[in-house]
């Protein structure tokens, strides 16, 4: 495509993406960036795979339950690309931890799916001047936008200043959600930090959609 062409592909190549959270949003966000060619990817997460994830985490296979998702992840994107430079955390996104993972990254993949999470990395994002591309899910429904773009976007404060209360909002474990639900909102997402990365603009770099 010319306009992407080989200065969006060495873009690509040098570009240092972390992406937080490898569930749902998480897989396909990790498997369209590998295929796109991007070069350094940063992936943070504490769970394992259970059977139960199977449903929709469609980069997991049975051989992989019980495995940490970072290394299932590393391994997937390796067999894919091994010029792909991986760095895996097995820790939890903290306000100990923030600041030195966002100074790794270029942009922020926030695939998470709690909100402690991801008022941090909006805050994080904002402290830094960084994007990072959110989206959310819940039964029937996904959000997507591109937060803080260029470090003057809207954020995701501006959306939803108040944090909701423990419970309030239900989990996809407790009220369910369509497999292919996560899958279309994550490609999404990489689609998102594609344009965001070769330069090109986006309408979800100011809206939600």
């Amino acid at each position: 495509l010319p306009e992407v062409g080989l200065g969006g592909q060495r873009a690509l190549r040098a570009a240092r993406v972390l992406v937080i959270g490898i569930g749902g949003l998480g897989c396909p966000v990790v498997q369209y960036l590998t295929a796109a060619g991007v070069g350094n990817l940063i992936l943070v997460d504490t769970d394992r795979v259970s059977l139960g994830n199977l449903q929709r985490q469609i980069l997991f296979a049975l051989k992989d339950v019980g495995s940490f998702k970072v290394d299932a992840a590393r391994d997937f994107i390796l067999k894919q690309n091994d010029k792909i430079a991986v760095t895996v955390y097995k820790e939890m996104l903290s306000a100990e931890n923030a600041n030195a993972l966002l100074a790794l990254a270029d942009i922020v993949v926030d695939c998470t799916d709690n909100f402690d999470t991801r008022y941090l990395i909006n805050d994080a994002c904002v402290k830094f001047g960084k994007a990072f591309v959110y989206a959310a899910i819940h039964t029937w429904e996904g959000q997507l936008a591109v937060c803080n773009a260029h470090g003057t976007g809207p954020t995701y404060r501006c959306l939803f200043p108040d944090e909701p209360s423990a419970g309030e909002i239900p989990t996809c474990d407790e009220a369910g959600v369509l497999g292919f639900l996560p899958g279309m909102m994550g490609l999404m997402q990489a689609k998102e930090a594609i344009f965001y990365l070769t330069g090109m603009s986006s309408p979800a770099q100011n809206h939600l959609l």
